[in-house]
C-alpha cells in the first residue's frame, strides 16, 4: 500500500515542477540552518571598518550598520525562523487535535462550550491578541514560540472536529463504539488516523503561518530580540537603510516568501502520500 501511494506522490511530483522547486528549496534551507555553525564568518561580529559595505567577494551579501556580515545573520535567522514554525506548530496544532476530536467526538454540551471558547478567541483580531501578550512576556525565542503556538490552533480544531463529525458516523467507529471500547482508544485509532491528511495540511500551513507571525512581530520589535537575528528582525534593521543598503530587505524578504509558499506546496504533496485518491488532483 505504501508503494502505490510513493508511485502516485512520485507521478504527481513529475507534472508538478512548483512541488519539485518546493521541497528542494526547503531542504536546501533546512540543511544550510542545521550546518550554519560550520561558517567560518561569527554572524555576532562587528567590523566597524565595513559598515554597510555592498556585496562583494568577502561579503556576499554586504554588512549591516555594525558591520556584520550579513550572509551570516540571514543564515542563522534562518535557523532561529524555522525553529518558531516548526515548535509552534506542534504546539497548535496539539491543541487544535485535541480541541477538534473531543468536541466532535462527545458532541452535545461538551462540544458547544468547546466551540464557543475558538468562537470569542477567534473573534479576537489576531495580530493584536498576540501583540498584546508579548508585550507582557519578555521578547525572545521561548516567548514568541509560546505566544504563536497558544493563539494559532483554532483553525486546526475547526478542521479537526468538522472531520471528526462525519468520521464518527462510519461503520468502523460505530462499530468500536458499540461493542464498549473505550473513547479514548476510538479516538486514538480511529479518529486521529482518519484525520490524519486535514491534520497534514494544517500543519504545514501553521509552519507557514508561524514564520509570518514570527517576522510580523519581529518587524514590529515585538519577536526576536539582538543581537540573536531573524528574518523579522533583519527586515526591521534593514527599513532605516533601505536608501543607503536595500539589500538588507531582498533577501531575508525574498527568503519569508520563497519558505511560505514552500511549506503550502509541501502540504500538497504530502496530503496526496497520506490520502492518496487526491493524487493528480492539485497543480
Amino acid at each position: 500500500m505504501k508503494s502505490v501511494r510513493l508511485k502516485k506522490v512520485i507521478d504527481e511530483l513529475k507534472g508538478n515542477k512548483s512541488a519539485l522547486f518546493s521541497i528542494a528549496f526547503l531542504v536546501f534551507i533546512i540543511v544550510i540552518s542545521i550546518f550554519a555553525f560550520l561558517m567560518p564568518i561569527d554572524p555576532n561580529a562587528t567590523d566597524t571598518s565595513s559598515i554597510l559595505q555592498t556585496p562583494s567577494m568577502s561579503h556576499l551579501f554586504g554588512t549591516d550598520e555594525l558591520g556584520r556580515d550579513y550572509l551570516a545573520r540571514t543564515i542563522y535567522g534562518g535557523r532561529v525562523s524555522l525553529i518558531v514554525g516548526i515548535l509552534a506548530m506542534i504546539i497548535s496544532t496539539s491543541i487544535g487535535i485535541g480541541v477538534g476530536t473531543i468536541s466532535g467526538y462527545f458532541g452535545g454540551h461538551i462540544d458547544n462550550l468547546l466551540m464557543r471558547f475558538v468562537d470569542i478567541i477567534s473573534s479576537i483580531p489576531w495580530m493584536i491578541l498576540v501583540t498584546v501578550v508579548s508585550i507582557f512576556l519578555k521578547p525572545g525565542l521561548q516567548a514568541i514560540i509560546i505566544v504563536i503556538g497558544l493563539f494559532s490552533w483554532m483553525g486546526t480544531a475547526r478542521l479537526v472536529r468538522a472531520e471528526t463529525l462525519s468520521i464518527k458516523q462510519r461503520e468502523y467507529v460505530l462499530y468500536a463504539n458499540s461493542i464498549g471500547e473505550a473513547s479514548r482508544n476510538v479516538i486514538f485509532k480511529h479518529i486521529i488516523p482518519s484525520v490524519f491528511p486535514t491534520i497534514i495540511i494544517a500543519s504545514t500551513s501553521s509552519i507557514a503561518d508561524a514564520i509570518m507571525t514570527e517576522s510580523s512581530l519581529s518587524f514590529l520589535g515585538l519577536g526576536i530580540q539582538q543581537p540573536m537575528s531573524s528574518w523579522g528582525n533583519l527586515l526591521q534593521n534593514a527599513q532605516t537603510n533601505l536608501q543607503n543598503a536595500p539589500y538588507m530587505a531582498i533577501l531575508p524578504g525574498v527568503l519569508i516568501i520563497l519558505t511560505i509558499y514552500s511549506f503550502n506546496k509541501l502540504g500538497n504533496v504530502l496530503r496526496v502520500f497520506a490520502e492518496p485518491k487526491t493524487a493528480g488532483g492539485s497543480r
